[in-house]
């Protein structure tokens, strides 16, 4: 499998982070990554990471500018890409179909090719503009997945909160790991009977 990772500069880059963490131990899964200025900015100001330290977790990476970069073209197989964070202005390109930059440039490849483009939104409270951009970019084909945490795992650090949705998204391609304890029922009332 082959996964285009965006990070871009709304908060939450230790989204993008962890989704690499996760991805760089799994040999079936390749990663190529595109880091937006404002992202690079914010992963030295939310983390304690440098963005070359995150660059060494992809497999390839490729600078924001080069829009004539072989992820720019649809002859480019990829299995999917994955926006995390994504700002309001990445989101707000994609649904105008408005490529200015690489990562703008590989989502609109990605929905136009027909693979999942799961975009991880950043912000709240959401305007009316951005509802109707996230509505115009689901039918486009998007997930729009805003890493809001659930809590019926019990999660005891912020690192529970994040594992959990990077899991939420690996789900979503199917991609097996142990980030969280699965929802297995309220006791006693979720057991079900099994039919044969």
């Amino acid at each position: 499998m082959l996964l285009i990772v965006g990070i871009t500069g709304a908060s939450g880059v230790i989204y993008g982070i962890r989704l690499l963490q996760v991805l760089s131990i799994n040999k079936e899964v390749e990663t190529h990554l595109i880091i937006s200025e404002a992202g690079e900015k914010n992963i030295k100001y939310e983390t304690d990471w440098e963005p070359e330290q995150v660059r060494e977790l992809a497999d390839a990476c490729y600078d924001i500018g080069d829009t004539g970069a072989k992820l720019s073209s649809g002859s480019f197989r990829r299995d999917g890409m994955v926006i995390a964070p994504c700002s309001m202005k990445t989101l707000s390109a994609l649904a105008n179909s408005y490529a200015d930059n690489l990562i703008t440039r590989s989502g609109d490849i990605t929905l136009k090719e027909r693979k999942r483009l799961i975009i991880l939104a950043r912000e709240t409270p959401l305007h009316l503009g951005h509802l109707r951009n996230m509505v115009k970019l689901t039918e486009m084909g998007a997930i729009i997945f805003p890493p809001i945490p659930a809590f019926y795992h019990k999660p005891q650090t912020i690192q529970d909160i994040i594992d959990h949705t990077i899991g939420r998204v690996l789900d979503i391609f199917d991609i097996k790991h142990d980030l969280f304890p699965r929802w297995s029922g309220l006791p006693s009332e979720g057991e079900g009977t099994l039919l044969k």
